[in-house]
């Protein structure tokens, strides 16, 4: 009777009643997972933190700017690679205490530490020692023989030592060089008459010979233990070229026909004659015995009594001669280091340049690779690498110019231009104590690169141009205020009940209006 009673029971309750029950049901279960979706994606927002980004005036206080390079001269000698900087100050100097140079043979393998970037030591440009001017060393004669590339392979094939000097009419270190040549090439010639004036005694105690003047001045020439030449390369372009002279005056020194050094030390008699005796000595070790050794030996004991009362000629020791001037034909240098620039506008340059030569502009080649160039303290840069800074996740490559990028120049009178556009950056970034937050300074680069020609007189050099800009970037990290994540809960809770009741609302009104039509 009860289950009969409760069966009848449900079956006078309103069928538009059971409806509703469902519905709501429906839209209560909506409600919830609607309020706990909004409600994770609203607390993970909260515990986000966002990069901002703010565009202000670069009013640093710093007077210095910092530029931090690695670059390879790829055809250009240590010795004659200077930095030097421009700016708009009005400012130019050749900068040294923190650039180093290594010196890289024809096949780019480093070689021996060239040391820092100082200015070439002072050396003396000619011997003082001579008074005489070259018309007056030229009245009974031209001892240093005027060469051409006939007559200088002929020479290094008859000679065993072959001193040559190329040089150009216009070269002042070359004018100033000449009279010294000369007195040595006299020196030289000096002392082969005298061996031959004894060999002609032993032989002929009497004096009854038949030799000429010119004999005798032939069995001078080829008594001679060193002969001494020069070239003049306005005439003999082409084979200046070849032998690869890049500055005047170059003084090469040939033995047994080959290529032996470049001499780089004073240009004194005294000097030269030391020169050549520390290369006989060398050469007698490697191939033994040689008989022209006394000879040369004794040209640098005359040069030695000659110039006994100038104790400024600076005599280098043998290790240091054998040391100092080896060379290739195509040396390359690696330049490293870095440069403190006054914070306004200018460049920095490298360029071939000597104190003591001359350089050939048409042999000049500043062609390079650059490793790594950046600008500002190298330890922000590393926060940055190590992830303990603040910064978007593309700005290390926005640091560093076009690294490993190689600029070429095939024809002569040219070279690469860039032009460099410095932005400031700021960032917050974590001390290696883990606790301290502090405010770094790095500097984006938009960097352009061109060509340039320059004139037959003037010596390319690799140029970078760099100009800071007014504005400088922003980066810092920014979250949401507790207060604002509860205001947006309540207002999650709030407006999931009220569009939840506008949806059953109006899905309950049009069910109605359906049932009554």
């Amino acid at each position: 009777m009860v289950l009969v009673k409760t069966l009848d029971m449900y079956r006078k309750v309103p069928t538009d009643l059971l409806e509703g029950t469902k519905k709501g049901s429906f839209f209560s279960v909506c409600a919830v997972v609607s309020m706990a979706t909004l409600f994770f994606m609203e607390t993970r927002a909260f515990f986000k933190t966002n990069l901002q980004t703010d565009l202000l005036i670069d009013d640093s206080t710093e007077k210095k700017l910092r530029v931090n390079f690695n670059i390879t001269m790829l055809d250009l000698s240590c010795d004659y690679t200077v930095v030097d900087v421009v700016s708009f100050l009005g400012t130019q100097q050749n900068i040294t205490a923190h650039v180093n140079k290594w010196s890289l043979d024809e096949d780019g393998v480093k070689q021996r530490f060239q040391g820092r970037n100082r200015k070439q030591s002072d050396i003396l440009f000619h011997d003082e020692t001579v008074t005489q001017t070259i018309e007056e060393l030229h009245r009974d004669g031209e001892q240093a023989e005027a060469l051409d590339a006939n007559s200088l392979e002929v020479l290094k094939k008859e000679n065993k030592y072959l001193f040559v000097d190329y040089n150009a009419p216009w070269c002042s270190h070359c004018i100033k060089l000449g009279p010294t040549w000369e007195t040595l090439a006299e020196l030289m010639g000096e002392v082969a008459s005298e061996s031959v004036d004894e060999i002609i005694a032993n032989h002929y105690p009497d004096g009854d010979h038949e030799f000429s003047e010119e004999d005798y001045h032939e069995a001078v020439k080829l008594q001679q233990a060193v002969k001494i030449g020069k070239v003049d390369c306005t005439k003999n372009d082409n084979l200046c070229k070849e032998q690869h002279i890049y500055g005047y005056p170059t003084l090469r020194l040939y033995v047994n026909g080959k290529f032996h050094s470049d001499f780089k030390g004073d240009r004194t008699v005294m000097a030269f004659t030391h020169y050549l005796e520390i290369a006989e000595k060398e050469d007698t070790k490697i191939n033994g015995n040689d008989p022209d050794g006394k000879y040369v030996a004794q040209v640098n004991e005359r040069a030695l009594s000659r110039g006994s009362e100038h104790h400024h000629d600076r005599l280098p020791s043998e290790q240091e001669v054998i040391r100092q001037w080896k060379g290739e034909d195509h040396p390359g240098c690696q330049i490293s280091g870095f440069l403190l620039l006054d914070r306004v506008p200018g460049n920095f340059h490298i360029l071939a340049r000597s104190d003591s030569k001359d350089l050939v502009p048409s042999m000049t080649n500043v062609s390079h690779e650059v490793h790594e160039l950046y600008f500002g303290d190298p330890s922000m840069k590393r926060f940055i690498e190590r992830g303990k800074a603040r910064t978007p996740n593309d700005l290390l490559d926005k640091l560093q110019f076009t690294k490993g990028n190689t600029y070429l120049t095939r024809k002569e009178h040219s070279a690469y231009h860039h032009h460099l556009k410095i932005v400031s950056t700021n960032f917050d970034y974590t001390h290696y104590s883990g606790q301290a937050k502090r405010t770094g300074v790095v500097y984006q680069l938009l960097a352009q690169s061109q060509l340039t020609h320059y004139g037959r007189d003037q010596i390319p050099e690799a140029k970078f141009i760099y100009d800071l800009s007014p504005v400088a970037i922003r980066y810092r990290r920014t979250s949401r205020k507790w207060y604002d994540y509860l205001t947006s809960i309540m207002a999650i809770i709030g407006g999931t009940f009220t569009v939840v009741g506008m949806l059953e609302s109006s899905v309950h009104y049009a069910a109605k209006n359906k049932k009554r039509r």
